[in-house]
């Protein structure tokens, strides 16, 4: 966001808190030392340095509440409420609220007690999927191949806590079937506009093998994505979800994000996020020929019905070089070697910075001094690349990985490749 940001017009300065490696070389931008989730800090430097936008990126603060504390100080700021933040902050708040306004989602039942959950599972027909209810970094959806496996996941969030908090509550829910899509929407409240969809890519492995993960990969503009499914999700879940936050005393800013699934009864609401998602924004933004802060501003000022986004025709992919461990146990700290200056870069590719530091601890005087970057997540880098057509996306994207390393790195080597070998087999 800080890169597309500041292409704008109306930009003259960006601060990033906390910042990575990344921000910390993006133009006009500085990396202030203050956590995400230390808010009164955050609005003190807002007040103190006039900041005419603010725009939250993770989930967290949005979930606890950031938006309306800074309205309260009448500081302009880009995302949801902490109401309307429960979509992704209460599994189980979001599955309500669909049951209520006949958003298609599959079934679900709420446990808060471990043998109530696991009596539940041990009589179903078919396996189910698990959720804790909470904020588990994108880590907290759980795929059992058995009933004993179900039963021993239940254990590890509700007994074991491995998720915190965010898995004291969970959802047992029905294991839909079919390709995932994710379709996001700038909205004001009562408006929305599109986006173009994109296809993320959880499991760690090539095939969709191995754990969940935030994400490993994406890309953008979606084929499945058709005129009928785009009509059908924007009227059957992105309209009514604006609508239904509106009658519930809740209206929705910001950008929405459904995570679906395409079932043989349609489209059907796997979760909400209320943000730009992960990796999805490294090939979505990348297509925005439009100016990212005027569309911001027409979400917080109710104003986007005036405003139509312009978007490349062009594809995108996006490929994570993510810490070897992860999504477990990881080590950080790693040197990162082989990132070409943005000279070397082909305009068409991009590598954006997630878990990723600048360490300047052994900075000199000499002016030949270049402090390393390391790493500092599970997800280091996301590399992105566009391109006329799928093919060249995805050839250019891998290009730029093969450059890339640093110790443990771990990436998917399968992604967007089907969907250029579709595209190159169509006549």
């Amino acid at each position: 966001m800080a890169w597309k940001l500041a292409q704008s017009s109306h930009v003259d300065r960006i601060f990033a808190a906390p910042g990575n490696g990344g921000t910390a070389g993006t133009p006009s931008c500085t990396n202030i030392p203050v956590p995400v989730d230390d808010s009164q800090a955050l609005r003190r430097f807002a007040l103190d340095n006039h900041v005419d936008l603010t725009v939250v990126g993770p989930e967290q603060p949005l979930v606890a509440g950031i938006v309306d504390q800074f309205a309260a100080d009448g500081l302009k700021i880009f995302g949801p409420g902490k109401a309307a933040a429960q979509l992704e902050g209460s599994k189980a708040f979001s599955k309500a609220f669909m049951n209520r306004q006949g958003i298609p989602t599959g079934w679900a039942r709420v446990f808060t007690d471990f043998e109530l959950a696991a009596d539940f599972v041990h009589d179903l027909d078919d396996l189910p999927v698990l959720k804790a209810s909470g904020l588990a970094a994108g880590k907290g959806v759980l795929l059992p191949d058995s009933r004993a496996e179900a039963v021993e996941q239940l254990r590890m969030m509700m007994v074991g806590r491995r998720f915190g908090d965010a898995g004291t509550t969970v959802l047992v829910e029905e294991r839909l079937h079919g390709p995932e899509l994710s379709i996001l929407a700038f909205c004001d409240g009562v408006n929305l506009q599109l986006v173009p969809a994109a296809q993320d890519h959880k499991r760690l492995l090539d095939g969709d093998l191995g754990p969940n993960t935030g994400g490993m990969g994406a890309f953008a503009p979606s084929p499945l994505a058709t005129k009928e499914i785009l009509d059908a999700v924007e009227h059957q879940v992105l309209r009514p979800t604006l609508a239904g936050m509106a009658a519930e005393g809740s209206p929705y800013q910001g950008v929405l994000y459904a995570g679906l699934m395409l079932t043989e009864r349609g489209p059907m609401v796997l979760e909400f996020n209320c943000r730009f998602g992960d990796p999805e924004a490294q090939v979505i933004l990348p297509l925005l020929q439009s100016d990212l802060v005027e569309l911001m501003l027409a979400c917080t000022d109710g104003t986007l019905a005036g405003h139509n986004p312009d978007w490349s025709a062009e594809s995108a992919v996006t490929v994570v070089m993510a810490s070897g461990g992860y999504p477990d146990d990881y080590e950080t700290g790693k040197p990162i070697h082989g990132l070409p200056e943005s000279s070397d870069f082909d305009s068409c590719q991009l590598v954006f910075h997630a878990g990723t530091k600048v360490d300047e601890s052994d900075r000199r005087d000499d002016g030949e001094y270049q402090p390393a970057l390391l790493t500092d997540g599970g997800r280091v880098l996301s590399v992105t690349a566009t391109g006329p057509d799928f093919k060249a996306a995805v050839n250019r994207a891998y290009q730029s990985v093969e450059q890339i390393c640093f110790e443990g790195a771990v990436w998917r080597t399968d992604i967007g490749i089907h969907v250029a070998q579709s595209q190159e087999n169509s006549p």
